[in-house]
């Protein structure tokens, strides 16, 4: 459950805070650098509020924004040795604070597509985890998918800290992913709009239960002339239940209370429903220590690289041609 006005936290309690950062309406790199003092200042300010405050957690694109006109070029992307990350490490040393932030990086490789990345940084002002979104949101995002696989970083409070970015959370292949690297805690951050919000909240419940283990999940919110993004920050207890939820409002901060070493406790202790061991240990009433060989056939496709689905040849939208019928851009911004 949410501590009493989440002021004060458990020697095991990780108090958290999911920032429902307002959507930004970016048209060139000043606004990046005006979201970036906002973002900090905002740390500093929850920081103030909630002194025992060990994670703070801002929505995908709080940095750089939504606009698929420009979010690809130079200008707006944030390496991780940019000013702009300095300045999220000095937000978390001087807030004593462990910080989780958005931005788009530019790609190692000239000429291609830049990655939609997450970055924790710990309260000594060091990258715990950096992570690049695997399952860019096709066919609309143009982001070069992640190549750095599902990272998990020891955090605060004994919680073990895994980040998905919005679509990504959609798959329940990820979420395994990270419990199965040992993850307890399972964080989700989105710039999603309305079309999605209901399974929005059943994927958050969903990735926890299924794999015993926290999820802590924060959405954009508000209007940006265009769509309305829902806000409605989740955290989910390990067995899929709701602990706090916010509403659609801008600067809503969802806060919450976890205890990571009980979510290892149903890991070690649960027979029942203890799924995430039972998948490879199947059956072990009847067979002494389970059945462990593969039964499924896309684990195996994809292993070997033949993923194919049934009706593969029926799927219609196999690219993003309706939106980038030029390809992406990348490179500097034009002038005008």
């Amino acid at each position: 459950m949410s501590s009493t006005g989440s002021v004060s936290a458990s020697p095991d309690g990780l108090l958290t805070a999911l920032i429902q950062y307002p959507v930004p309406v970016v048209n060139g790199p000043d606004d990046i650098k005006i979201n970036v003092d906002k973002i900090c200042e905002t740390v500093a300010n929850t920081k103030a509020g909630y002194p025992d405050l060990d994670l703070i957690v801002f929505p995908e694109y709080s940095s750089s924004g939504l606009n698929t006109k420009i979010w690809s070029y130079d200008e707006m992307l944030i390496g991780l040795d940019s000013p702009y990350v300095d300045q999220f490490k000095k937000a978390c040393i001087e807030n004593d604070v462990w910080g989780v932030f958005s931005i788009m990086e530019p790609n190692e490789e000239p000429g291609n597509a830049p990655y939609n990345t997450a970055i924790i940084i710990d309260n000594e002002g060091k990258i715990a985890l950096h992570y690049r979104k695997l399952q860019p949101w096709v066919p609309i995002e143009p982001w070069q998918p992640g190549n750095l696989g599902m990272p998990v970083c020891d955090g605060p409070k004994g919680s073990k800290l895994a980040v998905c970015i919005c679509h990504d959370g959609m798959f329940p292949e990820l979420a395994r992913e990270a419990a199965y690297k040992g993850a307890n805690v399972y964080i989700r951050i989105s710039g999603y709009s309305t079309q999605v919000n209901d399974q929005w909240i059943l994927t958050n419940q969903s990735n926890a239960w299924q794999n015993l283990m926290y999820t802590l999940s924060v959405n954009l919110a508000g209007y940006d002339n265009v769509f309305y993004y829902f806000g409605e920050g989740t955290v989910c207890n390990y067995d899929g239940t709701v602990l706090a939820q916010g509403h659609r409002n801008p600067w809503e901060i969802v806060t919450s209370e976890v205890f990571p070493a009980t979510a290892d406790s149903a890991r070690k202790n649960w027979a029942l429903e203890n799924n995430i061991f039972n998948l490879g240990c199947r059956g072990y009433v009847a067979v002494p220590g389970g059945e462990k060989e593969n039964y499924l056939t896309w684990v195996k496709d994809l292993a070997e690289g033949n993923y194919k689905l049934p009706w593969d040849g029926e799927v219609r939208v196999r690219d993003g041609w309706k939106y980038y019928p030029e390809g992406g851009k990348y490179g500097p911004m034009p002038k005008g």
